[in-house]
């Protein structure tokens, strides 16, 4: 046995016995010595099992430090994201127990160092989306969307199925403002593919579920999409998608003109939609205020999509229904 796994058996004993707050002291007073003697397995190995036996054992605070000490000593070694480094850290995340405060600053911080050495400057998408995911299983919308958004080529699906479990506790003629949720941020980011498949998944589910809504299918050569004639801000954010993908600025234009009085009701779709058609057909944003980010965290954070501040439930705000139009 080696002089790690020595030190590692001793603390598990320490933490079967209930010594948690000696283990988490000896644990964190050997790492910093291997971190002054830049000994960086070491010191990672030594923090990820101890962290791991300490959040088993329900113990978040000393467990979520010593996470945190691990992604400092990751920072100082400047250790790249690959399978390893990002494995440890999702590993730990997993093992969190639910509401445990140190769990945000974790994620924000591995976000970070995914950022400073990774490839990916908004942060690897693999840890967004583990990310997004837990955050989703545990009803933090808000934090799910921020993450998911940025995620995987699997995150839509788990972000189309948050905004209409979320939606489902609404009205039906909300239906718009939470696929909204996922389509203008992925838009957003470029991520043209996956607001298409958020769209579809949010709507193939709208459809068997509310199926007399009365569906109209509208294909263009790279996407199929579905128009709903009794949800105008449905249909808008349908042919926005097309309009997207054809780089056509008077139809982006025209969509505009046509759903002007909708998009008014909503108010706070103006913003992203300026981004967007300035990022998709050139038409420029005469005076930028806020960064894409800074735009992005607005909405995401704080329901600005759904035009209200963080409810006390997942409810978002919503204009009165909206006769049918074509």
């Amino acid at each position: 046995m080696s002089k790690i796994e020595k030190t590692i058996a001793r603390q598990q004993e320490k933490i079967e016995e209930g010594q948690y707050y000696e283990a988490h002291q000896q644990l964190r007073v050997i790492a910093s010595r291997y971190v002054k003697q830049s000994n960086w397995d070491a010191a990672c190995e030594l923090l990820s099992s101890g962290a791991q036996l300490l959040l088993k054992a329900g113990q978040g605070g000393s467990g979520g430090d010593l996470c945190l000490f691990l992604v400092d000593t990751y920072n100082k070694a400047e250790l790249k994201p690959d399978a390893a480094s990002k494995g440890r850290l999702l590993a730990l995340l997993r093992a969190f127990p639910p509401e445990e405060p140190t769990k945000k600053r974790f994620v924000t911080e591995m976000i970070a160092w995914s950022s400073k050495f990774g490839e990916y400057p908004a942060g690897d998408p693999e840890l967004h989306h583990v990310a997004g995911t837990l955050y989703a299983d545990e009803d933090e919308a808000y934090d799910a969307e921020r993450h998911l958004v940025l995620g995987t080529r699997d995150s839509p699906e788990r972000l189309a199925r948050l905004e209409y479990d979320w939606y489902a506790e609404d009205e039906s003629h909300t239906a718009p403002l939470y696929v909204a949720r996922a389509v203008l941020p992925y838009l957003l980011t470029g991520n043209i593919r996956s607001a298409n498949q958020s769209m579809l998944l949010f709507t193939g589910r709208l459809q068997k579920e509310k199926g007399g809504l009365g569906a109209q299918e509208v294909s263009s050569s790279k996407s199929e999409t579905r128009v709903y004639p009794s949800l105008p801000l449905l249909n808008f954010l349908s042919l926005l998608l097309l309009a997207v993908q054809r780089g056509s600025a008077d139809l982006f234009r025209q969509l505009k003109s046509h759903y002007a009085v909708h998009l008014k009701e909503v108010g706070t779709w103006d913003e992203p939609l300026a981004q967007i058609g300035e990022m998709y057909f050139g038409i420029k944003i005469p005076s930028q205020t806020n960064p894409l980010m800074d735009m992005m965290g607005n909405m995401l954070m704080g329901g600005g999509l759904g035009g209200a501040p963080k409810p006390k439930s997942k409810r978002v705000e919503a204009p009165a229904p909206a006769p049918a139009v074509d």
